[in-house]
């Protein structure tokens, strides 16, 4: 049984939606972050991203947490957010290439996180932890949802259709990158109760991408149950928000790897060795090569693209981690040949988003090489979760991106 509850939410009027509306906190550095929020007093990164009022030195600073909390209250003392008067469910639309996907906005439990109920599928680095655990505890906000799935439930994808037919979104605009959003909020007493029961038949949820904002949002529950000893379990610090989406409807880009150099090898030697674990052949010429299906990869080499494929018994197909591309390129190329032990670490290694596409693989490669995977499927995720396993670093891109700005939670006001 999962928890998704109604919450009353931190968010922009209709007229201020898109000003204050952004990309993500982590999918930008601070030089792209102030361009982004420049002539824009209402760009919600003076929220998220308070460096860009501070400084690029001070991004870890108490002093920027604090000017997020101060901007936090000057876009509410502005008009920019507004408090919600009663707890409601948000529907939350994105379209872009054609696609759609369409989540509940909500407030999952920490409680489940805990337990095991909200599955994980990475690890979590400390450091980022800590960087959304200070914030979200100066602004005792959190400013910025967890991206959730869960397997298609007919009682939830009924009450968002019904809704949307008929009702008007109240935010809708197209962002700067192409992604259209709209977004109805859910008032409806009858409604809610029929969204909330519908989360409670769904057995497990999944954590699609936000594990720090979770794992952070986890800590600062923890930090404020300490302070209060007497908590009740009902007090909004035990929840955390959430975006929820079907299966069904989420896309997962390719993530693909670009290494510095060839760890010593001539192209030749490179081609032979790999050909121990792989098959090798040129692709057709004239564009680059994107995998057709698992196990089989692009690699873009002096100039060159080629198909490369896992020969069997160089990998072992039954095992949730074994089995994905990005293990399978991992160790039997990576690590025994150009020399990449840990991905997570290792400097001569470059992950990039399918979003940027593989001409982009082209412009990094240089003396090196550049591999295009075929992308994880939902199906994986769900197995390598379930498994209590964890996915090796960089294995799923999701697009699009959420929206940051369009909805906050107050954990104590």
């Amino acid at each position: 049984m999962a928890t998704i509850r109604p919450f009353a939410a931190l968010r922009p009027p209709k007229q201020y939606a898109e000003q204050v509306s952004c990309l993500p906190y982590d999918v930008m550095n601070h030089a792209e972050a102030c361009a982004m929020a420049a002539g824009n007093a209402s760009s919600f990164l003076h929220i998220c991203r308070a460096d860009i009022d501070t400084s690029e030195a001070a991004i870890h600073d108490e002093i920027t947490y604090q000017k997020s909390r101060e901007n936090l209250e000057n876009f509410i003392r502005k008009g920019f957010l507004v408090r919600e008067n009663a707890p409601a469910y948000y529907i939350y639309r994105q379209m872009m290439w054609g696609r759609v996907q369409t989540g509940i906005v909500g407030c999952a439990s920490v409680d489940e996180y805990l337990d095991g109920t909200i599955k994980k599928h990475e690890l979590t680095r400390k450091e980022k932890e800590l960087d959304r655990i200070n914030h979200f505890d100066a602004c005792s906000t959190q400013t910025e949802p967890v991206f959730l799935a869960y397997r298609k439930h007919e009682g939830i994808a009924t009450a968002i259709r019904e809704w949307i037919k008929f009702h008007k979104p109240e935010y809708d605009f197209t962002s700067d990158d192409g992604v259209t959003h709209l977004l109805w909020p859910v008032t409806d007493d009858e409604v809610i109760a029929s969204i909330r029961k519908g989360f409670e038949e769904v057995p497990t949820l999944y954590i699609a991408d936000g594990h720090h904002r979770t794992a952070s949002s986890a800590a600062v529950s923890a930090k404020r149950r300490q302070q209060h000893p007497d908590y009740t379990g009902e007090e909004e610090y035990n929840y955390l928000m959430a975006v929820t989406f079907s299966d069904e409807d989420l896309f997962i880009m390719d993530y693909n790897r670009v290494v510095a150099d060839l760890n010593g090898l001539t192209a030749e030697q490179f081609l032979q060795a790999i050909g121990e674990q792989f098959t090798v052949t040129p692709a057709k010429p004239g564009a680059p090569y994107a995998p057709k299906s698992k196990h089989e990869f692009g690699m873009y080499l002096n100039n060159t693209w080629y198909v490369i494929t896992a020969k069997e018994g160089s990998f072992d197909a039954n095992h949730p981690i074994d089995s994905l591309d990005c293990a399978i390129l991992q160790s039997n190329l990576l690590a025994p040949i150009l020399g990449i032990n840990d991905p997570r670490t290792d400097n001569r290694i470059d992950f990039v988003g399918g979003i940027r596409g593989l001409e982009e693989l082209e412009r990094r490669t240089g003396e090196g090489v550049a591999f295009a995977l075929y992308p994880v499927t939902m199906a994986d995720l769900f197995h390598v979760a379930d498994s209590g396993e964890i996915m090796p670093p960089k294995s799923t891109w999701f697009e699009p991106k959420l929206r940051s700005g369009l909805f906050a939670h107050e954990i104590e006001h």
